[in-house]
């Protein structure tokens, strides 16, 4: 099945650790980072969706951060 992910967060080195994680778990950057901003808290939002092909078949019990 494949699987699909979209990282949110500030940017910061907190999300870039994130999306190197999944990375490193097999996980597949899939299109461009999409960036906004949030006027409220004054800071650059980040998005990466990203990908991954496992085994088995799709439910809704899946739980992707198991992947």
């Amino acid at each position: 099945m494949k699987l699909y992910r979209y990282l949110t967060g500030p940017d910061d080195s907190a999300f870039c650790k994130r999306v190197s994680a999944a990375l490193n778990k097999g996980w597949q950057l899939y299109g461009a980072p999409t960036l906004t901003f949030d006027p409220v808290k004054g800071r650059v939002i980040c998005g990466q969706a990203i990908v991954k092909e496992v085994p088995g078949e799709w439910s809704e019990d899946v739980t992707l951060s198991d992947y």
